[in-house]
């Protein structure tokens, strides 16, 4: 599933274990050079690009795993 795709890569790049799918990035400390390094995880690891305006207004895991799988809904 996305949805556990998309924790491990926070939980990686926060260095956080226990991310809930309803913590917000930046209540976990999350800033804009984890945010890239975010970014480039789901293009590498997804295959998806995600613009920077969706990241930050998709701040948990959830809402950014469900963009991220509407993009799938769209793609050809």
């Amino acid at each position: 599933m996305i949805v556990d795709s998309v924790r491990a890569i926070w939980c990686r790049e926060l260095q956080c274990d226990d991310i809930s799918v309803d913590d917000d990035f930046f209540a976990l400390g999350g800033q804009s050079l984890i945010m890239v390094r975010i970014q480039g995880a789901f293009l590498e690891e997804l295959g998806v690009e995600v613009p920077m305006d969706q990241m930050f207004l998709n701040s948990t895991v959830a809402s950014i795993s469900a963009y991220i799988e509407s993009l799938s809904a769209v793609a050809p």
